[in-house]
């Protein structure tokens, strides 16, 4: 009702347009309809994260940046992934992009979002809602676009980043930029360290056994990841742009041994080796009109790197006997879990129509590929999507834009479906801007959620099996938002409701019901599968406020969710209401930075940020605690010479000590060591046009109008 009412009032205040301004709003967006607007003209609401926030926020992490400046976001980070929840709904509803490509890992909705290097980001826009209509299946929570820097100008440009924290934290950032001609490239390397840590040595146990309070169990293991990644880029012609990106990935989770069977004895670390390759190019036919092609290749593999002799039970089906033949793997030696790949194929259009029209239009194939020896019968799988999208962008009578879409789905096991969308944009006054969408979302399942069968170690060992009796995933999904900005305060409240049809989680059910091949080999302590429940539902009320004015700027956010889900009670056959995993009703954040030029040569910024969380609501294995944590970050810019320019960063995380101290094997509100201190060293040599006088009279300008 606070929405409606802040609505009706639109009229009332339309006559103050003239102390209106629009410094705020200039970041160009294109993630909500697919081409490029004003963000203060943006059809479709769109969160941006900018580089000024970025800057001055110095996160260490995608999932740091995300969880401290947008309220929306929660993570429950573990050894398989970031674990993200965007408005009530996981990983595998929330579509990742980096530069408008789709982010590869896990296709069971846990990515590791440390392919992604937090110091090559320009900004980041978040988009709230269904949009499968444009980007199809894993969007019926909302999209985020990683917008990369680009370094296509620089004739040489050499960087260095190294940061260092508590607990052996290390980000490493190095990066060469050339041009020549008509060729361009750009090689970024990235790594990142921790030595874990542990928050308790209280380890929860099933039944009636007493808890173990002297586990090795790690709140956050040790672990090594790098990446070497590559882009080049060819200008034949004016109007034409070709590319070609690759990139190697590798990740080591060191896991601690103890002495306690199914509880903290290991005898493997986790590895991961990913890879891409991708090819592409732009053809700009005229000032308004474009076509975009890109072909690319993904791989995510899971291996068992094993650090101790372990004899492993290896079955087999024969005229239905079982055998169980035990042989060794030694110290060294590699057993894979899961090879993920994906190629997916996309042709776009973007064309200017008579009377205002923008036409945008396009075809993709997706063709995804799993293969687990020892995960899924058979040892492989497959699934393939082909799909046809056209949207159109117009105005019917001044001051209210629409953007209606329509996708035609073809998957390989689930047939055919459409998936509509229409976005409008009243504008009242230029102080004023009321959007509202309705959506539908279409999500098949994945080759993991129909084949896939493993096993967790946590308190005891847990079985979590693959459905292939599941249905798609449908949604319907309505938001209305209204934004306000009098000189340099914006104000936006958004409500959202999400209507989810079959929707897939992880029920636990009776082992009985499992299996029995599954049962005699693990004896399982919990058996979960894949299931489709009823129906659920999602609603909330996000508020923004942001202020900026010469060297200061604030913020708060604040977030409201309720969820419901009507689930089948196996054990007793009867529907019950369930709460989705993960849920806390009300989550904020706040920010205030100030930075300010104390010579030609020294700028300082500084910046105060507060996150908070209320109680996170789970089916099984216990809530997670509400928590607040608060963050004090400095920013130190040198100044430049003609070719070099130098900046550091110091910061302390969590400054009041917070540590959630939950038994392993339940859930942790946050997984925060406690306080933590972090410095960093940013050291860049160019040799570009970057460095003229002219960029910096250009820049300093830009910084002006931000400030």
């Amino acid at each position: 009702m606070g929405l409606l009412a802040l609505c009706a009032v639109v009229s009332a205040d339309a006559q103050r347009d003239d102390v209106w301004r629009t410094d705020s709003l200039q970041e160009v967006v294109v993630t909500g309809t697919g081409t490029q607007h004003l963000l203060k003209n943006a059809p479709v609401q769109t969160e941006v994260i900018t580089s000024k926030m970025l800057r001055n926020y110095a996160g260490k992490s995608i999932e740091d940046i995300l969880g401290g400046l947008s309220a929306s976001f929660a993570f429950s980070e573990d050894d398989m992934g970031s674990q993200m929840q965007i408005n009530g709904l996981g990983n595998s509803y929330i579509l990742v992009l980096i530069d408008g490509k789709r982010i590869h890992g896990d296709v069971g909705g846990q990515n590791d979002l440390a392919l992604i290097d937090p110091h090559n980001i320009e900004k980041i826009e978040i988009v709230k809602g269904a949009s499968s209509a444009l980007y199809g299946s894993d969007a019926i929570a909302g999209v985020i676009n990683i917008i990369t820097r680009k370094h296509e100008q620089e004739s040489l440009l050499l960087e260095n980043t190294t940061r260092v924290g508590s607990y052996g934290d290390l980000r490493q950032h190095n990066g060469i930029a050339w041009a020549k001609g008509k060729v361009s490239s750009y090689t970024n390397f990235q790594l990142q360290h921790s030595d874990g840590w542990q928050n308790t040595s209280v380890e929860h146990t099933e039944g009636s056994e007493p808890p173990i309070t002297d586990s090795r169990n790690k709140t956050v293991n040790r672990h090594t990841n790098w990446q070497v990644a590559e882009r080049l880029t060819y200008k034949p012609a004016k109007d034409i742009e070709l590319y070609a990106d690759g990139s190697v990935y590798w990740k080591r989770i060191y896991r601690p041994s103890g002495k306690y069977p199914h509880y903290d004895v290991k005898t493997y670390d986790l590895q991961y080796n990913n890879a891409s390759a991708a090819v592409g190019g732009k053809w700009k036919l005229s000032d308004t009109d474009v076509i975009t092609f890109d072909v690319d290749w993904n791989r995510h593999a899971y291996y068992y790197y094993f650090t101790a002799t372990t004899l492993v039970e290896d079955y087999e089906k024969s005229a239905g006997t079982i055998y169980y033949p035990y042989f060794p793997y030694l110290p060294d030696q590699t057993e894979l879990q899961s090879d993920q790949q994906r190629t997916m194929a996309q042709l776009k259009g973007v064309f200017a129509l008579p009377y205002g029209n923008q036409l945008s239009v396009g075809a993709e194939y997706r063709y995804d590929w799993l293969k687990a020896p020892t995960r899924v019968e058979g040892g492989k799988a497959s699934d393939w999507t082909g799909a046809l999208y056209v949207q159109d962008e117009f105005s019917l009578i001044p001051h209210l834009n629409i953007t209606a879409g329509l996708r035609l789905n073809q998957n390989q096991q689930f047939g055919t479906r459409l998936t509509p969308k229409v976005s409008a944009m009243w504008s009242p006054g230029q102080a004023w801007r009321i959007r509202a969408s309705w959506s539908q979302g279409f999500k098949t399942p994945t080759t993991k959620e129909l084949f896939y069968c493993y096993v967790r170690q946590m308190s005891g060992t847990y079985l979590y099996l693959g459905n292939t009796d599941l249905k798609p995933q449908s949604s319907n999904y309505y938001g209305l938002s209204a934004e306000y900005t009098w000189q340099h305060l914006t104000l936006t409240v958004s409500g959202y409701y999400n209507k989810l049809k079959d929707m897939i989680t992880l029920v636990t059910i009776p082992n009985y019901q499992a299996p029995d091949q599954y049962i005699i080999k693990y004896d399982p302590v919990k058996t979960r599968q894949y299931q489709n429940m009823e129906d659920a539902t999602t609603c909330g009320v996000d508020v923004n406020v942001r202020y900026s004015y010469k060297s200061l700027s604030a913020g708060i956010g604040y977030s409201y969710l309720d969820t419901e889900a009507n689930q089948y009670d196996t054990t007793h056959e009867k529907m019950r209401k369930v709460t989705i995993d993960g849920m806390a009703h009300h989550k904020g954040n706040l920010f205030v930075s100030w930075d300010h030029q104390f010579s030609s040569d020294y700028r300082l910024g500084v910046g105060v940020y507060g996150r908070m969380s209320s109680k996170r609501y789970y089916q099984i294995d216990g809530d997670g605690k509400g928590y607040q944590l608060w963050r004090l970050s400095t920013t130190h810019h040198f100044g430049h010479s003609k070719k070099m320019e130098w900046r550091a960063e110091a910061g302390v995380d969590n400054i009041f000590g917070y540590v959630d101290r939950t038994p392993h094997g339940l859930h942790l509100g946050t997984t925060t060591p406690g306080r933590t201190v972090y410095v960093s060293l940013t050291v860049r040599f160019n040799q570009g046009k970057k460095i003229t006088n002219k960029y910096k009279s250009n820049l300093n300008s830009r910084e002006n109008e931000e400030n």
